[in-house]
């Protein structure tokens, strides 16, 4: 069994409320990031970079990334990076 990291960039619906976004990840995820941080693009355009890390056999980043797509707070997700520790 591998352990798997993916990072993924989450943009908030709201621009406004990054701090109730990161909330959100942090408090109503069954999934919980290893590291997450808000920064700012540019012209005031924030996202948020959040790792996960998992075990390949229990589950993939398609998972994590329905998750956090269901959150109301959230508008869209990427898969970063993805990469085996």
């Amino acid at each position: 069994m591998a352990t798997v990291v993916a990072v993924f960039r989450i943009y908030p619906k709201e621009q406004t409320d990054i701090e109730g976004t990161l909330n959100d990840i942090r408090t109503k995820m069954e999934y919980k990031p290893a590291d997450m941080r808000a920064e700012e693009v540019a012209f005031g355009i924030k996202l948020i970079r959040a790792a996960f890390k998992f075990e390949d056999k229990e589950m993939g980043s398609s998972k994590i990334e329905e998750a956090l797509k269901k959150l109301d707070s959230v508008g869209e997700v990427e898969v970063e990076e993805e990469t085996l520790l």
